[in-house]
């Protein structure tokens, strides 16, 4: 057991702001991510080395001065109100046990996947897992790729995708035009983020950006085994999009889990927190996506407020800056809100649950999530719903009616040699 005043979980923006506000103003701090370097997905680690100095670097550099310890590669599989976090340490397949006094939720975001004929074959992605493949090391150099789905984010992976050049056969926003124009508008009172989309617009002025259009099938060849095309509609007219590459995403879904694991309450899809990012349980804050998808400012921020108010900092001065980020949150939900059209897109064999196999008709009857997984074992598989439960909640209206640890796959042996063993986490162990 290791005890720690401050645990935060999760290292990308909102839990770097948040362990560095608490350690640089005396607190004990220790960081918990499943990756195996901080950053998130945003700031993620690629093969290629950082040198411009930007603010992942200058974050990471303010992380590692603080004194705040990081522990890598551990996933979360269990919490307790009481105070106690269970981990699996991935390298060694070792569970460890963690106390804390106070907690911080930054455990960000994942993408929507929402499914249509064809979205499981090979060359299909999301498009931040691409993304994160090309910063692995994988090479898309003179692949065709067609970028679609909803949300800010598609144009800055088809930019950066095209960095590595790729050659980006169009950018399909399902949102119309008319859905989308309050919220450039908007824009003009935030100048740097303006230019930052321009910027990502210069990259691909080649390349189409429709919007009101969306992917109904991914088209294979002969074969049946490999993508060769994507098919397109904006509601009225089809065609296809001829493409190696698919990469699609609805924008994000917040990763709650843990903090609904606690009992904390929330906020529609969202974990209810306060000015000071303090949820319903008083020992228990949350910064970044799971309290609302605003962007990489409002992580920053939102952490920054946790860990100054947990350090018993006041953080008064930053509420302006968090509020005006979440209203950015609040247009950006409305502009890119998903339509019914892509309610009809699964067929009776479409599958929905890629873990399970269980394909769209087996569902369409289905009384809810409980008949569901009794019936078809939706839900079941090693993602624990994480990509059918959104998919499965705009195609149907369902919300999963309990979230259950262990969260993610834990070994028996692990488990059991827990049970027979104490492990201590030493200080300097995983500093960064």
């Amino acid at each position: 057991m290791t005890r720690a005043e401050v645990l935060v979980i999760g290292a990308g923006p909102a839990g770097i702001a948040a362990a560095t506000a608490a350690a640089t103003n005396g607190s004990e701090v220790i960081v918990l991510d499943d990756n195996l370097a901080p950053g998130g997905q945003i700031w993620r680690e690629s093969i290629a080395p950082a040198s411009d100095g930007g603010p992942r670097q200058r974050a990471l550099d303010a992380l590692r001065r603080s004194g705040a310890q990081v522990l890598p590669g551990r996933s979360v599989f269990s919490a307790e109100a009481s105070g106690v976090v269970q981990t699996l340490e991935e390298t060694t397949s070792r569970v460890e046990e963690f106390r804390f006094d106070k907690l911080i939720l930054a455990t960000g975001a994942r993408e929507r996947f929402l499914p249509f004929p064809g979205w499981t074959l090979p060359g299909v992605l999301g498009a931040g897992g691409l993304q994160a493949l090309v910063r692995g090391g994988y090479s898309v150099a003179g692949k065709r790729i067609v970028v679609a789905g909803t949300g800010p984010l598609l144009l800055a992976v088809a930019a950066h995708l095209a960095a590595d050049r790729a050659t980006i056969a169009t950018v399909l926003e399902q949102a119309s035009l008319q859905q989308l124009t309050p919220f450039v508008l908007s824009l003009l009172r935030d100048p740097a983020k303006l230019m930052q989309g321009a910027s990502y617009r210069r990259k691909l002025w080649r390349t189409p950006y429709r919007t009101g259009c969306w992917v109904v099938e991914a088209v294979a060849a002969g074969n049946g085994h490999s993508l060769t095309a994507a098919r397109i509609t904006d509601g009225s007219t089809t065609w296809t999009e001829p493409c190696d590459l698919l990469a699609f995403g609805y924008h994000l879904v917040p990763n709650t889990q843990i903090a609904e694991l606690l009992g904390c309450t929330l906020r529609g899809s969202f974990v209810e927190v306060d000015a000071s990012q303090r949820t319903s349980l008083a020992n228990v804050f949350c910064a970044g996506e799971p309290t609302g998808i605003a962007g990489l400012e409002a992580a920053l921020v939102q952490g920054e407020i946790a860990g100054l108010v947990c350090a018993g900092r006041p953080a008064t001065a930053l509420h302006k800056r968090a509020a005006a980020a979440r209203a950015l949150g609040l247009r950006m939900e409305k502009a890119f809100a998903l339509r019914n059209e892509l309610r009809s897109l699964p067929h009776a064999d479409t599958l929905v649950c890629r873990c399970e196999d269980v394909p769209f008709g087996d569902l369409e009857f289905r009384t809810g999530w409980t008949d569901a997984k009794l019936q078809t074992r939706c839900g079941m598989g090693p993602c624990q719903g994480r990509v059918c439960g959104p998919a499965v909640e705009h195609l149907l209206g369902w919300r999963p009616v309990s979230v259950r640890q262990p969260l993610s796959p834990v070994p028996l042996e692990a488990l059991c040699m827990h049970g027979e063993t104490t492990e201590v986490i030493h200080r300097d162990q995983g500093s960064i």
